[in-house]
């Protein structure tokens, strides 16, 4: 086992069409990740990109699969296997139909919730026990959000302006949530994010 790697992988349809979706936040926290971190995620190998780097303490992997959502497992476990690691040293940073556009929860294991990446993570690593950094998105038709517009359609949608706004607002947090899990626990990384108010 390798006790001091962790990967943090981001979820995401590959393509320019789907980079500015609800559903590719991932993608886009990983990114911004990256770039505060400066590197870039453009390492191309088992159908996925990445990039390596020290950060407090910790080797980190920060993950893009390649394959579209409902592949990502596919892609994440070649790099679990290569790497050794455990269901606990990965995060996978996702979006939730089912919190508000702004709020952000950190959690280790639970269901899938319907999403798609999630599940082929699941049934690909053996494992639902790896940590979750969910991103909401908000539900269509939920306080008068996007009222008729059909789930599928509202995920592959861009954000809107007010909506990148809150994304962007919550990056400090994510960043030092982040750094809380690597140098300290995940329990104090919790107190501080699952506390954010949209």
């Amino acid at each position: 086992m390798n006790e001091n790697m962790f990967l943090v992988v981001g979820l995401g349809n590959p393509g320019s069409e789907y980079a500015a979706t609800r559903h590719n936040v991932g993608f886009i926290v990983v990114d911004e990740l990256a770039r505060r971190f400066g590197v870039s995620v453009d390492h191309e190998k088992w159908q996925a990109y990445s990039a390596q780097l020290d950060l407090w303490g910790s080797k980190v992997c920060l993950l893009k699969p390649n394959t579209f959502m409902n592949l990502s497992g596919k892609a994440v476990a070649r790099y679990v296997d290569f790497y050794k690691v455990r269901p606990e040293q990965i995060l996978v940073v996702h979006d939730d139909l089912d919190m508000a556009p702004g709020r952000v929860k950190l959690v280790a294991g639970g269901g899938t919730g319907g999403h798609n990446g999630i599940r082929s993570l699941v049934e690909c690593l053996g494992t639902k026990d790896f940590m979750r950094l969910k991103l909401g998105i908000g539900r269509p038709g939920k306080v008068g959000l996007f009222s008729g517009m059909p789930v599928e359609k509202y995920v592959l949608a861009p954000f809107t302006p007010d909506e990148k706004v809150l994304l962007g607002q919550r990056m400090d947090s994510i960043e030092k949530g982040l750094e809380r899990l690597l140098s300290d626990s995940l329990a104090k990384a919790m107190n501080l994010l699952n506390t954010l108010k949209p």
